[in-house]
């Protein structure tokens, strides 16, 4: 299966958006300004998941890595890199450079590898780009080997000119927990530049995102009417994986995704398996191979996850909504409960005094991982609800 289907690779005859086209002269020109900055300077692109983010970091810095190669480019022989917190994403640049003259898989990495290796140097490079930049650690994790306070802090201190993209609505870890002010905070004395991109691409029906928008926020309306999108509700998760597996055959790329609410060991041998109603399959396995999990027919009957679905697009997807997504009737809300939540390593508490309210954090952490899951679909989404009245309400709500 080609990269360019699940991932933000373009076609070679896919065009960027002109919004697209302008944040990318945009990058270059800030680049080229602050190449001898002594200060990092700061390049910020935020928007919304499928807003086509990482289409143009990606676009950037392969034309980017091109000039290097010209001695009448200001970027000849620069020391460029990028990096990313996701494992899979990783992979994805992996191929990309295996398949141009000009991308060194050494160029793409992790940021604890880069802030180790250039500190063990004591080396600076001119240009660093971090994708996914809400994933960089705010605090000392020893597990990845990152032992300072900061990681965004010890990438600036690293480079000249820094490139982020990041959105803080897919921020799924207290340890690596970023908010605008937080960001702001840690910018302050470096030279700023910000862009957004609010363009839905991958939903383009403006009333479907809006929905699902509504019921992260806790307010569940009325099912929109899209021509060139499928919503569909769920009694149970048998039929759910039956319309996955349906659409799979015709459509390719469409799996079964559910929020992190059921029991599973990373590094495991032993299967881990989620349930929804009469439906029991097991979770995605830690991926040792090259390829990205989406990208793998077998996985069809597995159940992914954040930690393999992010930053990756399907055609069509079944999300289950465990048991800390609930319904309240009494104040018709949608509630979510940190304390059902299985990914409890993500929730810990953090080292710095930095959270006015914690609970509030965690809360905003479920909320961003049922937003990731449930706008992976290009074309399809099918919901199923564990807990039984949030169940009931979106069945009644699909029948109206």
């Amino acid at each position: 299966m080609s990269l360019t289907e699940s991932t933000f690779i373009l076609p070679k005859e896919a065009q960027l958006t002109q919004k697209q086209q302008q944040i990318t002269q945009q990058i270059l020109q800030f680049a080229s300004q602050h190449l001898n900055a002594k200060t990092a300077a700061v390049f910020v692109l935020s928007g919304d998941a499928g807003a086509g983010k990482s289409v143009v970091l990606s676009t950037v810095f392969n034309e980017l890595q091109k000039r290097t190669q010209s001695r009448d480019s200001v970027f000849y022989q620069t020391d460029n890199h990028l990096l990313v917190n996701h494992n899979e994403m990783l992979k994805i640049y992996w191929e990309i450079a295996g398949q141009t003259d000009y991308l060194k898989k050494k160029s793409f990495e992790k940021p604890t590898p880069f802030i180790n290796r250039m500190n063990k140097r004591q080396k600076q490079a001119d240009i660093v780009f971090v994708d996914e930049a809400q994933l960089l650690l705010s605090q000392a994790d020893p597990f990845n080997h990152f032992k300072a306070a900061n990681q965004l802090d010890e990438v600036m201190r690293l480079t000249h000119v820094l490139v982020i993209v990041a959105d803080f609505n897919q921020v799924v870890k207290l340890k690596s927990y970023w908010s605008k002010s937080l960001l702001q905070q840690h910018l302050a004395g470096h030279p700023v530049e910000q862009a957004d991109l609010n363009q839905q691409l991958r939903i383009q029906d403006d009333k479907l995102a809006a929905w699902i928008n509504s019921l992260i926020e806790g307010k569940l309306r009325p099912l929109p009417a899209a021509a060139d999108y499928e919503l569909r509700i769920f009694a149970d998760g048998q039929p759910l994986f039956a319309w996955v597996k349906a659409h799979d055959q015709v459509s390719g790329l469409s799996r079964i995704l559910a929020t992190t609410d059921f029991p599973f060991r990373v590094f495991s041998r032993e299967p881990w398996y989620v349930t929804a109603g009469s439906l029991k399959l097991p979770w995605d396995r830690f991926n040792y191979q090259d390829r990205p999990w989406a990208s793998q027919p077998e996985t069809i009957n597995e159940v992914g996850s954040i930690y393999t679905i992010q930053g990756f697009d399907l055609n069509y997807a079944g999300v289950i909504l465990g048991p800390s997504v609930t319904y309240e009737p009494k104040t018709d809300q949608v509630i979510f409960h940190p304390e059902k939540f299985e990914d409890q390593t993500a929730l810990q508490k953090r080292h710095q005094a930095d959270l006015p309210d914690e609970k509030a954090a965690q809360i905003k952490i479920l909320k961003n991982v049922a937003n990731i899951l449930l706008k992976r679909g290009r074309y399809g989404l099918g919901i199923y609800a564990v807990d039984p009245a949030l169940r009931q309400k979106l069945l009644m709500l699909a029948k109206k």
